[in-house]
């Protein structure tokens, strides 16, 4: 009996929703651009020629000189990775300062803790959105924070440094 019960079941849902399914895919094309018809068109530059020249990406390492902090990771906090940074020599010697003002900053150092005891840092130029500098890294051996600094300031350094003649 409850198998009986079970193909009326099967049955009746295939009757009430596969009859809207037929339906729908019966509809001619002339129905479906009129439907279309009241859609915006896509947006298409006005003016081609007078197009602006892309950022280089590496400006912002050669020349940023405010560095905002900005963690996910609930074992890893801002203010750690603000004090190694600005415990390396590096940081003192290229001019940098942190800042607690993401609107200000040259440069968004971004820590996210990836799987188990990886990290990933990402460094981005708020203004253009784009990555200029990033990294993969654990835990194991040592504290993130002090490597977060470490291979990111090393990254600005190669990029200072091949921007001088």
């Amino acid at each position: 009996m409850s198998t009986l019960l079970n193909y009326i079941a099967i049955a009746l849902f295939v009757l009430a929703f596969g009859s809207a399914n037929i339906q729908a895919q019966t509809t001619s094309k002339a129905d479906t651009t009129t439907a279309l018809e009241g859609k915006s068109a896509p947006r298409v530059p006005l003016n081609l020629t007078n197009t602006t020249v892309p950022p280089i990406p590496l400006d912002s390492l050669r020349s940023g000189k405010l560095i905002y902090v900005k963690s996910s990771s609930l074992l890893v906090d801002n203010s750690v990775i603000e004090e190694k940074l600005q415990k390396r020599r590096e940081f003192e010697q290229m001019g940098l300062m942190v800042t607690r003002d993401p609107l200000a900053a040259d440069i968004i150092l971004e820590v996210h803790h990836d799987l188990f005891t990886k990290y990933v840092y990402t460094a981005v130029d708020p203004r253009t959105d784009i990555v200029v500098a990033g990294g993969k890294l654990s835990s194991l051996g040592g504290t993130v924070a002090g490597k977060v600094a470490e291979r990111f300031l090393k990254q600005m350094l190669r990029a200072r440094v091949a921007a001088t003649p």
